[in-house]
Formats: C-alpha cells, sequence, structure tokens
C-alpha cells in the first residue's frame, strides 16, 4: 500500500472515530445489531459508503457480527435469529443491515422470510438496501 493510500485510509479512520462518542451514547455500548454487550464494539460503515463518511451510515457492532457481514458464506445462521427485532429499530442504517441480511438468509432459512413477510419499509430504505447484497 502507498503512503498516499496509507494517509488517506487513516484520514478516513480519524474522521470515523470522530463519530464515536456520538454512536456509543446511540448505542449506550451495545452492539447495534445484536444488543450484544460487554464486548469489543467496532465503528462499521453500512454500504454503500459515502466518499466521506457519515453518521447515518454508521454503527457500533460487535465483532461476531463484523465477522458475519464481511464472510457471509461462513455466516452463523443462528446468530441473526435477533433482526427480528433489529428490523423495527429507529435507527436506519441498522434496519437496512436487518433487512439485506434478512433478505441473504431468506433462501434457506423460513424464519428469515416470515421476518422479511411482516416488515415495514420506507422508499428511501428500499432504495438504500436495493444498493447493497451480501455475497
Amino acid at each position: 500500500m502507498s503512503k498516499k493510500s496509507q494517509s488517506k485510509k487513516q484520514e478516513r479512520l480519524d474522521r470515523l472515530n470522530y463519530f464515536g462518542k456520538t454512536l456509543v451514547r446511540r448505542c449506550s455500548s451495545q452492539c447495534e445489531l445484536c444488543e450484544a454487550s460487554s464486548v469489543s464494539l467496532h465503528i462499521f460503515e453500512v454500504e454503500p459508503v459515502p466518499n466521506e463518511p457519515e453518521l447515518s451510515h454508521c454503527l457500533m457492532i460487535c465483532q461476531q457480527c463484523e465477522q458475519n457481514l464481511k464472510y457471509p458464506k461462513k455466516m452463523q445462521v443462528d446468530h441473526w435469529r435477533c433482526l427480528s427485532k433489529t428490523m423495527w429499530s429507529e435507527v436506519i442504517a441498522a434496519k437496512v443491515v436487518a433487512l439485506v441480511v434478512l433478505q441473504f438468509l431468506a433462501a434457506d432459512h423460513a424464519w428469515a422470510q416470515e421476518a422479511l413477510e411482516i416488515a415495514y419499509i420506507e422508499e428511501t430504505e428500499q432504495e438504500w438496501i436495493a444498493q447493497w447484497s451480501l455475497s
């Protein structure tokens, strides 16, 4: 990695870390997807990642959620049963992630399909969901 790209990456991380206190207050030190507490939380940017970091695209999530999102083919499916609650979150980014993961799981898991059938999705949320998929 060149010095210029390292510098840009560090600059982005610094901007994301600026959101840290606001995110920790919002999440009450719990993962915003699975509500795990007493675990290390990390800032996660929800796809599509904007050119400049935006608070509305950021979540505080645990390592298990992060690994499941990074490597969906190795996903621990039962971990995501919590999404039937997360899909009603007032944090739009959390709701979007929940719905994207449920869509990914719905083909093979009836509980995920059933959750999607009762989901209420705003038009702006649907547009966001359409821009991102797990693969």
